[in-house]
């Protein structure tokens, strides 16, 4: 589609939802705040923002699908508003009540708890997700997998081919290569990563694969090619926390950071 007439599509679908009289279903979302508040992310995807809340792969999608589809995301955000539930490809991804009636401290922005939250609910079996609950609750309810991650972009975008590739013991430079042919293609990849050990310079005692991220881009080995077991250092840049970190380890560190991949393209 031309950008221009895409453009104009999003600009017309945020006007329809602010002329729409509908009542929000949610009882921590008031429509003027999220207007505002989609219409900074559509100009500006890093608004985006996970805060306090363990809501790093909702956060990574929603992040993606603003940069790539974002007319979608502004009738996720309406028919969640309105609703309480959206239509994915092949199944309905609906809000719970409690979620909805869910007031407190959202620990974000009120558009990113709405859009997030509900996602991430969507695939929780046991924990509901509620703005008070207790830490360790709110912690193990935000806990995203990679079928997860799978099953977001098959429902959210328009990509033919979805893919995992794990990298527990070894394959970071083969996953990396593919990573970066689906980033030209104008694919998506997100990273499981250790967030202490590549975004917080910290070195965890017993790294965990506990953040996905977004990879954005300008990925590079350096010190080897793709095939060669002591490439040297390992750079790239990834979204997280609203923001753009560049990462530059070396291969040892890298390797024990970075647990996998999954591939929209």
């Amino acid at each position: 589609m031309n950008s221009q007439l895409l453009i104009s599509d999003v600009l017309t679908a945020v006007n329809d939802f602010e002329k729409s009289t509908k009542p929000g279903v949610w009882a921590s979302v008031e429509k003027k705040q999220l207007l505002a508040e989609m219409q900074l992310r559509l100009n500006d995807a890093f608004q985006i923002n996970q805060g306090a809340q363990p809501f790093c792969g909702p956060a990574s999608i929603i992040f993606e699908l603003v940069r790539k589809q974002p007319l979608r995301y502004v009738q996720i955000c309406r028919s969640l508003f309105e609703k309480g539930s959206f239509q994915g490809k092949t199944k309905l991804i609906q809000a719970s009540q409690t979620l909805r009636r869910s007031q407190g401290r959202l620990r974000m922005t009120q558009s990113d708890w709405m859009v997030l939250a509900a996602l991430r609910e969507s695939e929780n079996t046991i924990f509901n997700i509620e703005a008070n609950s207790p830490e360790i609750i709110r912690n193990l309810a935000g806990m995203t997998k990679s079928w997860e991650i799978e099953g977001w972009i098959k429902e959210l975008f328009d990509y033919r081919q979805v893919k995992t590739i794990h990298t527990y013991l070894f394959g970071e430079f083969a996953a990396l290569e593919q990573a970066t042919t689906a980033i030209n293609s104008g694919g998506v990849v997100f990273a499981l990563i250790t967030a202490d050990g590549l975004l917080r310079g910290k070195q965890p005692f017993l790294p965990l694969p506990t953040h996905w991220v977004p990879i954005l881009g300008n990925i590079s080995v350096k010190g080897g090619d793709w095939s060669d077991d002591d490439s040297g250092r390992v750079s790239l840049d990834v979204y997280s926390w609203g923001k753009q970190f560049h990462i530059n380890k070396d291969e040892d560190a890298f390797e024990d950071y970075f647990w996998g991949v999954v591939i929209g393209m």
